[in-house]
């Protein structure tokens, strides 16, 4: 099969000719129909200093996806040859701590998918049962299926929140910004700003319900913003505070233009150590800090499904560009310019990879090895 690899250490990725991977007890194979780029896989393409220390190559990557099961392997029992499906993206070990007392996105063990294994930007890709997440096709087409695992940070970090009637601010309007912008406006908040220093970007904003957008790049960085959080506010510092980039002004904006008694979620993930006056910024202020990463496993995915099925957050206006797979040195070059939000690698089309013959009923049905799959 075709995958896209990091092949070794350095920057770039390859496309190679690899085996289809072989499916294990527990396990399934799915079909490839849509791939979606993150950033996470430009810092690996780049190979910067966080890759290089967490990527052991060679190594498939891509994490975000959407396709069609067609093979299981032995003690499946949930998932069936033809169930078109997503995935959660964390494999997490289930028998720590964490993930016995319902916090597997917290699990120490986590192997994550294109990062410490094989991922999506490929034809195939096996993984095991308990991360498999059964669509519906009518309701959710690939391309936006495969939105699923960013969309779902979204949920989990704007949704730690009561947002009704507050006003937001979101700092950071790459797609997990974008996303919680759109979750914010349809959870009723009574004003949501945005801040970021990409055109685009801020454009997108608008388009995903903010009321207002600054270029942060205009004004300056750390008071001026969050003066102009307040002048866009009636005056007031806003209720609720979304840092969705992780840079060090960002962090700083967002403690000081929430209000007394206010929320702050950190989701951005800063690129080196921040310093925060504590004191002043926070304990002095009665601010409830929220520190959070990844959703909730599986949770976060029963909500993130309803909000995308239901049309309440329309994600579409977020996909700049969809192309196939073959293209991918375009896709990550596009992505890495700052000129796109969510780009969709297309693998095949939707449809090849319906139930085979006799698999409906549980019977054993050919896999595309020709061999027996297990049900």
């Amino acid at each position: 099969m075709k995958a896209v690899r990091k092949a070794a250490p350095g920057p770039g990725f390859e496309m190679e000719d690899i085996p289809v991977p072989e499916v294990g007890p527990g396990e399934v194979l799915i079909k490839v129909e849509a791939a979606s780029l993150c950033g996470t896989d430009i810092h690996i393409w780049k190979w910067d200093e966080w890759s290089a220390q967490r990527v052991t190559p060679p190594l498939t990557v891509g994490h975000e996806f959407a396709g069609a099961v067609v093979e299981v392997g032995e003690r499946v029992e949930h998932v069936a040859v033809g169930d078109y499906v997503s995935a959660e993206s964390h494999v997490t070990c289930g028998m720590c701590f964490q993930c016995r007392t319902g916090q597997a996105h917290m699990c120490p063990r986590t192997e994550i998918l294109g990062v410490d294994r094989d991922g999506a930007f490929a034809e195939y890709v096996a993984l095991p049962e308990k991360v498999i997440w059964q669509n519906d096709r009518e309701k959710m087409p690939p391309e936006i299926a495969t939105l699923q695992e960013p969309f779902g940070n979204a949920v989990f970090a704007a949704l730690a929140h009561d947002l009704a009637g507050q006003s937001v601010a979101v700092l950071g309007c790459g797609p997990i910004g974008l996303f919680s912008i759109g979750i914010a406006r349809a959870s009723g908040a009574s004003r949501v700003l945005a801040v970021d220093l990409n055109a685009l970007r801020l454009s997108l904003a608008s388009t995903m319900g903010a009321d207002a957008v600054l270029n942060a790049a205009e004004v300056g960085e750390g008071d001026a913003v969050a003066g102009w959080l307040a002048e866009a506010n009636d005056g007031f510092g806003v209720d609720v505070v979304l840092e969705m980039s992780g840079a060090a002004s960002a962090v700083d904006a967002a403690l000081k233009g929430v209000r007394n008694g206010g929320r702050v979620t950190l989701f951005g993930i800063p690129s080196k150590p921040v310093t925060i006056d504590v004191a002043e910024s926070m304990i002095f202020k009665n601010l409830t800090v929220l520190a959070l990463n990844g959703r909730r496993i599986f949770d976060t995915w029963y909500r993130t499904r309803w909000i995308l099925e239901s049309g309440l957050v329309d994600v579409r206006p977020l996909i700049t560009k969809e192309m196939p797979l073959d293209d991918f040195h375009k896709a990550l070059e596009l992505l890495a310019s700052g000129q796109a939000s969510k780009i969709v690698l297309r693998v095949g089309q939707g449809g090849e990879t319906a139930k085979p013959s006799g698999a409906a009923h549980g019977e054993g049905a050919p896999n595309i090895r020709g061999q027996v799959v297990h049900r």
